[in-house]
């Protein structure tokens, strides 16, 4: 997003005297606040699964490799995960991953999110905050029936819905992996004392949507912004079992810092570490951290293993995650 900055000025000048009030206005959001899901049995969550990928190939508005996706081992299993993608893209950018946690006997579950993977490309800028933790909610109502043991996983924007979903009171998200997590803008897009403005000019759309040389529209992220700013803080204590955060350096889009700071201030509240891994530069991953090449490519498939030894818990030693780090202390 590297005109983020000249956008704001000139939104800035816009509504002039009013800037005060930019720092002032509230960003909590009663859409936000979803009511805990009733539980499901395996049954149903498998038939309300299979209805959602029906309902997606029945509209011919949807791309049918973006649909949603269900590995089911036939039977409640031991461990599920829930994996939600990132902004402007679909359940397909799991394809690697979701079948390495299903060849390890998980339940995998990855829901398309609302105004993604549509043919008309430009969707997603008018997603809400309100549909995104919506959808989250139901994603892991789903997920939560699918084994006894269940967690999720979460890259981009997915990854602010993923922390999310471990602070509602009522679920009971044992793992959390948060892949490149969008909790606040790079510095050198967007400093820190611009986030508040921009969420309140464009999330609120105050004034039109503009669209970033990546493709990202300024209305659409800013709903991701205003998810991750209510976030409860103090981070409640919940029962999460493992944490852990997958980062690259080369990242210009989220702020390195803030990726690392949230998660392990709700880590901290459960009593656990929090496990840091930066992928070596000379990956060249930048943003997205699961383009780690296509299936059966060594490195990638070695990458996967090691998102689920995170994942997992599993200590660096004994995973070989080489990169782990300290980034954000």
């Amino acid at each position: 997003m590297p005109e983020i900055i000249a956008l704001l000025v000139g939104g800035l000048a816009l509504v002039g005297a009013a800037v005060a009030g930019l720092y002032l206005w509230p960003l909590g959001r009663r859409g936000l606040r979803v009511a805990p899901a009733r539980p499901l049995d395996f049954d149903t969550a498998i038939r309300a699964a299979e209805a959602i990928i029906a309902a997606e190939a029945a509209d011919p508005e949807i791309r049918p490799e973006s649909r949603g996706r269900l590995l089911s081992h036939g039977s409640r299993t031991g461990r599920a995960v829930l994996l939600l993608h990132g902004y402007t893209l679909a359940p397909e950018q799991y394809a690697g991953l979701a079948e390495e946690f299903f060849d390890r006997g998980y339940n995998v579950w990855i829901p398309r999110a609302p105004q993604h993977g549509t043919v008309d490309r430009r969707a997603h800028h008018r997603v809400e905050a309100g549909e995104l933790t919506t959808y989250a909610a139901q994603g892991w109502a789903v997920a939560a029936a699918l084994g006894d043991e269940v967690g999720v996983v979460g890259i981009s924007g997915g990854a602010v819905l993923a922390a999310w979903l471990a602070q509602v009171p009522g679920n009971v998200v044992r793992h959390l992996l948060l892949l490149s997590p969008f909790f606040g803008p790079n510095p050198r897009q967007a400093p820190a004392y611009a986030v508040k403005p921009l969420i309140v000019l464009y999330g609120r759309r105050v004034l039109p949507d503009r669209v970033t040389s990546r493709g990202y529209s300024l209305a659409a992220v800013t709903q991701y912004l205003t998810i991750a700013r209510t976030l409860p803080n103090p981070p409640r204590r919940t029962g999460l079992r493992t944490a852990a955060v997958a980062i690259s350096p080369l990242d210009a889009v989220v702020d390195l810092r803030a990726a690392v700071q949230v998660p392990r201030r709700i880590a901290d509240a459960n009593g656990v570490p929090l496990r840091v891994c930066a992928l070596p530069e000379a990956l060249g991953v930048e943003h997205n951290t699961l383009n780690l090449g296509v299936d059966g490519d060594g490195d990638g498939d070695e990458w996967r293993r090691r998102y689920v030894a995170l994942y997992e818990g599993e200590a660096a030693s004994a995973s070989g995650l080489a990169g782990t780090t300290s980034i954000g202390e």
